[in-house]
């Protein structure tokens, strides 16, 4: 397909149909640039992603309920940039949609899916360390891997089966209501009504009950720290039980960084698509979201030690030794 013209002559999606969509007009320079550039972004954050789901996976010692959901997240991220990140893109270089009204209703799905578990994740990350840090003698009983990965795996049930009910419902309105709908176009024409409910349902709520916590969680840790330091101040000696304080004090604190860069890519994006009419600023912030998936590896790099271990010993290809997954990975000053 000729993506250079010398005349400004109108291309559509489907040249044979009349109802076609008009397609917007890119030289092969910008074609092809862009393609590299959304390629490299989609293959970083798969990357990145998979460290971590085998760190997770293969470590023994990284068997634990937090880990449960930093790999629930990252098997999120990693979607993100193998369906969500390739989908969109075509669907912005390209202009035209050329795979059918069934794939189109597919993808819309899974992104809906994929986008709005990621909070979920961050909403579990939020209670699994409030308990941990405000209430420690209750948190081996009530969080254990069982408990999460069974409520991880309903959360994603359940955003499932909302999401697809978003769209079929919806698509019915497309195809009754919308005037301007031609061949060649993926939308889903939401009412209003349902625009505002799923903001409240997919983001609101969530935000509520993971800033409610965090700040709870803060002003704990803040008063912990205080009596340890006076402590070690009086000379006292610092129990296993204020150590172990501390270090879920230092895991909360990591993971809300990782809430708070996930919530300052959201929040732009969720006021812009319900006030702001502008498609290039709703694309431009939607993209900002997705980048999101690539960053969350980086931090564990910088604030998690064993991150970095279990990145040496997969690209070392020490992983593939017997005992690899046993091997003790923390060392006292990581805790």
């Amino acid at each position: 397909m000729d993506y250079e013209t010398e005349d400004q002559e109108t291309q559509y999606c489907f040249p044979d149909i009349n109802s076609s969509c008009v397609k917007y007009q890119r030289s092969s320079h910008e074609y092809n640039i862009m393609y590299v550039f959304f390629y490299f972004l989609s293959a970083w954050t798969v990357f990145l992603n998979l460290l971590v789901i085998i760190s997770i996976s293969h470590f023994k010692k990284l068997h634990t309920p937090t880990n449960m959901i930093i790999l629930s997240l990252a098997v999120n991220d990693l979607l993100v940039g193998l369906i969500v990140m390739p989908i969109q893109a075509i669907r912005l270089i390209e202009t035209c949609w050329y795979f059918g009204d069934t794939f189109c209703g597919i993808s819309l799905i899974l992104s809906g899916v994929i986008i709005s578990a990621s909070l979920t994740n961050l909403v579990l990350i939020a209670v699994d360390r409030y308990v941990a840090v405000c209430h420690p003698l209750l948190y081996p009983q009530k969080i254990t891997i069982t408990n999460m990965l069974l409520i991880i795996c309903l959360s994603w049930i359940y955003y499932s089966g909302y999401n697809t009910v978003l769209i079929i419902y919806n698509g019915y309105f497309e195809t009754s209501e919308r005037t301007d709908a031609c061949d060649g176009d993926c939308l889903v024409m939401i009412r209003f009504s349902w625009i505002v409910t799923d903001l409240f349902i997919s983001f609101i709520f969530p935000c509520v009950i993971i800033i409610t916590l965090y700040l709870r969680i803060f002003y704990v840790v803040h008063q912990q720290v205080k009596v340890i330091n006076s402590l070690m101040k009086g000379g006292k000696c610092v129990t296993e039980g204020s150590v172990k304080r501390k270090s879920e004090s230092k895991a909360a604190l990591t993971l809300g960084i990782i809430v708070s860069v996930y919530l300052l890519s959201w929040i732009p994006y969720c006021i812009c698509s319900v006030t702001v009419n502008s498609s290039t600023l709703i694309t431009i912030l939607s993209w900002t979201v997705y980048t999101n998936s690539g960053l969350n590896p980086l931090v564990y790099a910088i604030f998690y030690p064993w991150f970095k271990k279990t990145v040496k010993v997969i690209l070392t290809l020490k992983i593939f030794d017997p005992a690899s997954s046993l091997v003790n990975i923390f060392m006292e000053h990581d805790l």
